[in-house]
């Protein structure tokens, strides 16, 4: 399989130098693996740290800037960054005002994730976390106990960070995040698998003409696979599957989400389904976000994510964000 490479061993310290080429608004430490907003630590701001295995871009890197993450830390391909990562983006970050740490559901993650936390605790630096677990597709998976974290990653981190970006204590910053989290849920589906670096090709047999539902963004085994269907039945499926965990009483954000091998084209035209679908079971949509946030490398495939979103929300949802993968109201 042709890859756009030079070797496997270097794919993350190469992108991260290409990072740092394009974004000079970021301090990108290729050796050290950590990247941080250029004017942090923020007087008087909480920090807002995240990260997990590369191959999931632009989620988190990309989302490293004024009204989001001030530090991510990339593990290698489908693998969690280590413990001296988060605590060195967690020093880097902290003004005092304490660190929340943003941590999917993956076991790797979150035992690194927590020895950090205890690690920075030690150097003098107060840490919140909270855990992304969005996924209903299955309960228990290959990497998780309990329900994967996949898409509200980026709710949580967007509106979270808008809160610590106007000045909200920690404990705010965190109620705030745990809140997100828990109105949100998540569907994906795989029309193809994903191939790393490493392995040089697809790293689970999907036939041609069968489709994955309820995949994991590493290509963990979902509910069932089927025939191939439209995109109206898939949407169907997904949303089905999401409203029927979620059952919102009013408006919802929601997300469309590529899997980093689905054109705009088609995630657009899936979207139209998302959204007939939410309209036929009466809710209603608040905001609508479109595109490749949640990546697989180079799977095809889509995931559904909504959020029960009220007016407090909503204000934070809507507030300035500068990324390089995410802005507006700049």
């Amino acid at each position: 399989m042709k890859m756009l490479i030079n070797v496997p061993e270097t794919v993350v310290p190469d992108a991260l130098r290409g990072m740092a080429a394009a974004h000079p608004e970021l301090n990108v430490d290729v050796e050290r693996r950590v990247i941080v907003r250029r004017d942090a630590p923020v007087a008087g701001k909480v920090g807002l740290v995240s990260g997990g295995g590369s191959g999931h871009e632009p989620l988190h890197g990309g989302f490293v800037g004024p009204g989001m993450l001030d530090a991510a830390c990339p593990g290698e391909v489908f693998t969690s960054p280590v413990p001296d990562q988060m605590v060195r983006a967690a020093a880097a970050v902290d003004s005092g005002a304490g660190v929340l740490f943003v941590v999917k559901n993956y076991t790797g993650d979150v035992l690194n994730f927590n020895m950090a936390a205890e690690l920075a605790e030690d150097e003098g630096v107060q840490v919140a976390s909270v855990l992304v677990n969005d996924d209903v597709a299955v309960t228990d998976s290959t990497h998780t106990a309990g329900r994967r974290g996949t898409g509200a990653t980026l709710f949580v981190e967007k509106i979270a960070g808008a809160a610590a970006e106007a000045g909200a204590p920690l404990e705010r910053v965190e109620a705030v995040a745990r809140r997100v989290n828990a109105a949100s849920r998540s569907f994906g589906v795989a029309l193809s698998a994903c191939a790393t670096p490493a392995k040089g090709g697809p790293t689970f047999d999907l036939p041609p003409g069968e489709l994955e539902l309820g995949v994991g963004i590493h290509g963990e085994p979902g509910r069932e696979r089927r025939a191939m269907m439209t995109s109206g039945e898939i949407a169907d499926y997904a949303v089905h599957a999401v409203l029927e965990d979620l059952r919102p009483t009013g408006p919802v954000l929601v997300l469309v989400n590529g899997a980093g091998g689905t054109p705009l084209l088609e995630l657009y035209g899936f979207a139209g389904e998302v959204h007939r679908v939410l309209r036929e079971r009466g809710v209603a949509v608040a905001r609508t976000l479109v595109g490749n946030y949640v990546t697989s490398l180079d799977m095809a495939g889509a995931s559904v994510t909504l959020c029960r979103a009220d007016d407090e929300l909503l204000r934070w949802w809507d507030a300035p964000v500068r990324t390089p993968a995410l802005r507006w109201g700049c």
